[in-house]
């Protein structure tokens, strides 16, 4: 069934469900709307809603199946695979305004809250009162909303898990507009099928999420990072199935290549502690004891220098935490201001083949002629491959793009991997996913997409065809 195209009357009906300057069409929408943080995917909504309530989305979704409206939800817009476009124009929803807090429940340690808030917000909020919300994916101006819609994960993935294994209770608005709740602030659950767990990673194509009830912990009263230098990238992440395998518990292993950190330099104007070898790991411990913290620092350091790292620097001051976890946060960033144009492969593998899978990187690399930097959470496996696209012509461009992919996810696919850990799969990546899948399984997904969203109206394109 074709969309119904946007006119005047619907124009006028849909101003009336929200405050004037919270409703822009046309070419009063901003050109961010148009794109995600990636780029290379574009088109805008017809028109834009600011919502502040799970009413007023409710509101605008009972219109929008009334008269077959595609709608698309958008949080801080830093996604990195065209989940936020608007690729059929239509509607899209803005819930950055919606920021409150509901309720901080410390006796259930649980946090209730719109979807808009910043992660970097949320994480500042409940430490500020003594709690700790582990999931620490490396774009912190991202919404908890987004977070929920990819089950983001983050560097602190190894130890305390990811979005999902936080996420108690959501408020969903369904594509009809009806609104449900699905979960709570309970600890344990097995009361028919797991609808919330189904909500969480499926980027906007199954329901709006409007609130959400988030697990919270303790906040650790101690931790210290350790920045460890090896001669080889090889060298680097061998040694970390070894670190996990020798009971040591870190919060994080995260790996960087020398290149990479270069750049990061170069984009920050500050000097990074140590740039001399050429791959370095980058561990953080943390717990309620001192005295714990230090001595897992000091028999994973141990650890290290026997199986072949060339040192191990502390961090434990504020400054040298600044200095190397700010040069780790602006790795993106920082290769994307290092070409004219890159994309992204987000694969993620069993952590005994990261080192494989690296080293497969750099033989493409040669390959192809391109430059392919990569970064990411060792711990868990789950990389962040760049291909730059430098001086390519848009032929070049293109051809290598498709090239690159093609090998990378037959790659992971081979070692036991899937195409995404964290970032979701949104319009870029649906083709590589139905290759993986196969036919039964994305059929038992549209199958899914069809009892939620029988029109097809929510998020259309995205995740499967």
């Amino acid at each position: 069934m074709p969309y119904h195209k946007i006119n005047a009357d619907d124009l006028k009906y849909l101003k009336s469900l929200v405050e004037p300057d919270r409703f822009l069409s046309g070419k009063e929408i901003n050109e961010d709307y148009s794109h995600d943080e990636l780029g290379g995917i574009f088109h805008y909504p017809d028109v834009l809603m600011l919502v502040l309530s799970t009413e007023e989305v409710s509101h605008i979704m009972k219109y929008a199946y009334e008269k077959n409206i595609p709608v698309v939800v958008r949080g801080s817009g830093t996604g990195l695979v065209g989940a936020s476009v608007a690729i059929e124009g239509g509607i899209m929803i803005d819930t950055s305004l919606m920021t409150k807090v509901i309720e901080l429940d410390e006796a259930n340690l649980t946090l209730t809250l719109q979807p808009g808030m910043l992660l970097m917000e949320l994480q500042s909020y409940v430490q500020d009162k003594g709690f700790f919300y582990p999931p620490d994916p490396g774009e912190k101006s991202a919404t908890i909303g987004g977070n929920i819609s990819t089950n983001a994960g983050g560097m602190r993935a190894v130890k305390y898990g990811v979005t999902r294994d936080y996420v108690r209770g959501l408020t969903v608005v369904l594509t009809t507009g009806e609104i449900i709740h699905i979960g709570g602030k309970v600890v344990k659950n097995s009361s028919g099928y797991a609808l919330k767990d189904l909500m969480i990673g499926s980027e906007g194509t199954l329901g709006i999420i409007t609130e959400a009830i988030l697990k919270i912990l303790p906040l650790p009263k101690y931790s210290l990072s350790m920045l460890i230098p090896f001669a080889s990238m090889e060298a680097a992440i061998e040694c970390v199935p070894k670190i996990v395998g020798s009971q040591a518990q870190p919060t994080a292993i995260e790996y960087m290549a020398r290149e990479t950190l270069l750049f990061s330099e170069d984009y920050l104007g500050k000097k990074f502690p140590d740039t001399k070898s050429p791959a370095y790991l980058l561990l953080t411990f943390d717990g309620n004891s001192e005295e714990y913290v230090r001595g897992e620092y000091k028999e994973t350091a141990e650890f290290c220098l026997k199986e072949g790292s060339l040192d191990v620097f502390l961090v434990d001051t504020d400054e040298r935490k600044s200095s190397v976890w700010g040069a780790r946060g602006s790795f993106l960033e920082a290769i994307k201001g290092s070409t004219s144009e890159m994309d992204e492969c987000d694969v993620v593998v069993p952590r005994s083949h990261v080192a494989e899978f690296i080293e497969y990187t750099h033989d493409v690399e040669k390959e192809l002629g391109v430059r392919i930097p990569s970064f990411g959470h060792a711990g868990d496996g789950n990389l962040h491959v760049y291909i730059c696209r430098d001086k390519l012509s848009d032929e070049e461009w293109k051809k290598t793009l498709a090239s690159a992919f093609d090998k990378f996810y037959s790659k992971a696919e081979e070692l036991g991997g899937q195409i995404s850990g964290e970032h979701g799969i949104g319009y870029a990546k649906k083709g590589f996913l139905k290759h993986m899948l196969g036919d039964t399984t994305i059929s038992l997904m549209r199958g899914i997409k069809g009892v939620f969203d029988p029109k097809n109206l929510l998020n259309p394109g995205k995740i499967i065809s």
